[in-house]
């Protein structure tokens, strides 16, 4: 029987744009089928990944006048719809400074930022607290969005942000251990501790970090990756939109 021949499935194709770093793709995809509802096999999303760890550094290119990645996370969404992907996303929150205009219309587009934003939204009023890598914040990925809500945002002060820079790097590295979850809890606390009532886990190696359920936060945490997991799966099943790249 050819693809053509098949019947139809339950979900839209999903294209998960990742490799950056590949740990977090993987954290990803597993929040992805932890949060499908389904009880076989065939009830999970049909997806197919992109994973392309020789993107270019995004810190680099917002920072330091680094090679752009554009032409690479262009070839890997040319590659993902050519494949059949009718949804794109892509579990790396710096990266989305450069995705702009080249999802094709047509397809639609999940934005880990929005969905974060809106989760935040849903949340109690209050501080939020930002944990992002340097070149998330310099790109004000999620600032502006937040305080178009009425938000006040925290972030690190520059030591605690460079050590934050660091932990990312243990886990990008595959260097990870207790102590460095055990740093990273360290940093939400000193943000509870200025007032924050709710963190974001900016950066999909923190997600990765603290894993599918984190435990003894001492306020909420939302984790990008799993708000994007879960507003994949839900756009996955519902029918495609009319025209455009859209996000939530």
């Amino acid at each position: 029987m050819s693809a053509s021949e098949r019947p139809p499935t339950g979900s839209r194709l999903v294209g998960v744009l990742g490799g950056m770093g590949p740990r977090a793709t993987v954290d990803f995809y597993d929040k992805l089928v932890a949060h499908t509802p389904a009880d076989t096999d065939q009830e999970h999303l049909r997806v197919v990944i992109w994973a392309d760890p020789s993107v270019p550094s995004r810190q680099a290119a917002i920072l330091a006048d680094g090679t752009d990645p554009s032409p690479w996370l262009q070839e890997g969404i040319d590659r993902l719809v050519t494949a059949g992907a009718e949804l794109i996303v892509m579990p790396c929150n710096t990266a989305h400074a450069f995705v702009e205009g080249l999802v094709p219309e047509g397809v639609q587009f999940l934005s880990i930022v929005q969905v974060t934003v809106n989760a935040v939204a849903a949340r109690p009023a209050g501080p939020v607290g930002l944990l992002a890598t340097d070149a998330a914040l310099a790109a004000d990925l999620f600032q502006s969005s937040l305080h178009a809500l009425g938000r006040q945002v925290l972030i690190p002060p520059p030591a605690a942000q460079a050590r934050l820079t660091s932990l990312i790097t243990q886990v990008k590295a595959g260097t990870a251990d207790r102590s460095t979850e055990e740093q990273l809890r360290e940093i939400i606390a000193e943000l509870d501790a200025r007032g924050a009532t709710v963190t974001i886990a900016g950066c999909t190696e923190i997600s990765v970090l603290l894993g599918n359920t984190p435990h003894d936060l001492p306020h909420d945490l939302v984790d990008p990756a799993r708000e994007l997991a879960l507003a994949t799966v839900a756009h996955a099943l519902r029918p495609a939109p009319i025209s455009g790249a859209v996000t939530p």
